[in-house]
């Protein structure tokens, strides 16, 4: 067994073992261990696996173990997430193991991170074994859940101590001692990572039908700690093909650390085995895989007048189109459209007007709405990838010339252009619509942005993508995917650029996997032609699927908390290593 650290994505010393007895072949089981945990207690779990063609790694989660945090805390628990990501590519760089020749397995809260990277990052792997999945952690006491809220926003770093002792965590009581005498073991966890937990978990779930990696699930029959309900939602909603859920009558939480843990360790090991002997393929874009196509048919048809909903919304609206008014924002996006390059704008600006305090106040609340306060996160994802992607080009010694294919005014480009001031690095800024190009030559021409152009151009007309003179460098499609349901219009977009961008040229997408408001905004509000705004929702895997068929190499994504907006860099070339960025801010239920 080895030893090592990495940094992670804001600094934190992440710490790992290894155990490397599989390089030859070129495989690796990557671990995830449960809330309070730390990678040690997977030593007898190897052992009894006993897969000698395989490499093992595990970590120690953040505020976990030895690595680096305060015990029990993180920001949000999204922030394990980032960190799976960085230390699944600090494995796969430093020991030479593509992704794809890599199965993951965890325990409780592990099996959580590992779903939603899963669904996340949408990157192709060999399998997954997830025990006691903890999607929904059981709160003993009444109105536990909301209480953590409120106490969060009053103490935001305060923490609670696990009620559950060891004694009904394992029958056996030789694993129960030592995990009581244990002083790698903290009972504390921050209330930011619990309730962040449940949001995160409750996401995943109703997103699951975009996982499609091969899944075994171990579920406790004498769970003490999380729901089984919430397991089988998830495990039913999986779009896998090959997926198995196994009750085990009896056991307590630590399925692995079990008495008779011989039986999941035996069917997790021939799961190993299978889904490192059969060849991978991408799976299919379909509706059944997706599941958000019939989502946007729904949206877009209109409630019926027997519908309560429908009137509920109708009040939203009036209310919107009268009070709402003396906000500044929604006084203007109801004449630009809520999804116009000048709604964004004002948005990006983040500065609330109105009508008296009234108007402003309101317009606060407006733009503080989950979505334009994301969208403001997204934005500065871009600028991240957008500067990781120009400084890799100037490393090389070449200029550097950026299309965004629908920049509206460009003022984030302007904002990077501005920033470099290097004439070397140069940028065309395109859109359908001519009144937002000339707003954004004239601020260039005010700051005296000379390296900058503005022309009109549709994204989806391949002749005009692949007419670029020069060609691009850099391509930027930014919040355009997200408003056309047409993935062969996509399909045809994406190849044009990839057939016009230079070797070893970087481009950068969004998406939008999920939106807590999505409805409202389908039932309220209008877009940029005074038709409902519907938004069309895409996975990850979905977008990535179309970017890999194009002929792209997916090297980073960037995404908040709450798993709203991505941002995600490609190459147009596969054998060039990529850094990335720094960021500072199915089977029946069985029963044994």
């Amino acid at each position: 067994m080895g030893e090592h650290s990495m940094k992670s994505w804001d600094g934190t010393e992440i710490f790992y073992r290894s155990w490397q007895r599989g390089l030859a072949k070129g495989q690796a089981v990557i671990l995830f261990h449960g809330g309070h945990e730390h990678s040690g207690r997977f030593q007898d779990l190897i052992e009894r696996l006993d897969l000698r063609q395989v490499s093992f790694f595990a970590w120690d989660a953040r505020g976990h173990g030895r690595s680096a945090g305060k015990r029990g805390y993180a920001r949000h628990f999204h922030d394990f997430i980032r960190d799976a990501d960085g230390f699944i590519q600090h494995v796969s760089t430093r020991y030479k193991i593509p992704i794809e020749n890599m199965a993951f397995l965890g325990h409780s809260v592990g099996s959580v991170i590992i779903a939603t990277w899963l669904h996340d990052y949408a990157r192709q792997i060999r399998g997954a074994i997830l025990s006691s999945p903890a999607f929904q952690v059981k709160l003993y006491v009444p109105f536990a859940l909301p209480l953590l809220r409120v106490w969060q926003r009053l103490q935001p770093d305060s923490f609670v101590s696990s009620y559950v002792k060891p004694g009904f965590l394992t029958h056996d009581k030789e694993e129960a001692d030592s995990r009581r005498s244990d002083p790698l073991i903290s009972p504390r966890i921050s209330v930011r990572v619990l309730t962040s937990l449940f949001d995160t978990a409750n996401r995943v779930i109703n997103g699951a039908h975009s996982i499609t990696a091969p899944v075994l699930c171990f579920s406790a029959g004498s769970d003490w700690v999380v729901q089984r309900k919430a397991q089988e939602i998830f495990f039913n909603r999986l779009g896998s093909q090959a997926k198995a859920f196994q009750v085990y009558p009896g056991f307590f939480h630590e399925v692995l650390h079990e008495k008779n843990r011989h039986l999941p360790i035996l069917q997790a090991k021939q799961f190993i085995e299978t889904v490192f002997s059969i060849a991978h393929e991408n799976p299919p874009i379909t509706p059944v895989i997706d599941g958000n196509e019939e989502l946007y048919a729904n949206l877009s048809r209109p409630l019926s007048w027997f519908n309560p909903e429908k009137y509920k919304y109708g009040i939203v609206k009036v209310a919107l189109r009268s009070l709402g008014c003396l906000s500044e924002g929604i006084r203007k996006a109801w004449a630009a459209g809520f999804d116009a390059g000048q709604t964004l704008d004002y948005v990006y600006e983040n500065k609330a007007r109105g009508w008296s305090f009234v108007g402003r106040a309101i317009d606060r609340l407006y733009l503080n709405t989950p979505g334009w306060r994301l969208i403001r996160q997204r934005n500065t994802h871009l600028q991240t990838l957008l500067h990781t992607a120009i400084n890799k080009i100037r490393q090389d010694g070449r200029s550097t010339h950026i299309v965004d294919l629908a920049c509206g005014q460009g003022n984030y480009i302007l904002k990077v252009l501005e920033n470099i001031r290097d004439p070397q690095v140069t940028a065309v800024c395109r859109d359908i619509e001519a009144a937002e190009l000339n707003k954004g030559n004239l601020t260039a021409q005010l700051r005296g942005i000379r390296n900058i152009s503005f022309e009109k151009g549709d994204a989806f007309n391949a002749a005009m993508i692949t007419a670029l003179k020069p060609s691009p460098d850099i391509v930027i499609a930014s919040g355009l995917y997200e408003l056309y349901d047409d993935n062969q219009a996509l399909q045809q977009s994406l190849s044009a650029i990839y057939q016009v961008l230079n070797e070893g040229g970087y481009f950068i997408y969004t998406n939008q996997p999920y939106h807590p408001q999505l409805e409202l905004i389908a039932r309220t509000l209008v877009n940029r032609n005074q038709q409902p705004w519907v938004m069309r929702l895409r996975s990850q895997m979905e977008i990535n699927l179309l970017v890999r068929q194009a002929g792209f190499k997916i090297n980073q994504l960037l995404m908040d908390d709450q798993g709203v907006f991505t941002v995600t860099i490609a190459e147009k070339k596969s054998d060039r290593q990529w850094l990335p960025p720094r960021l500072f801010h199915a089977q029946a239920v069985n029963s044994v």
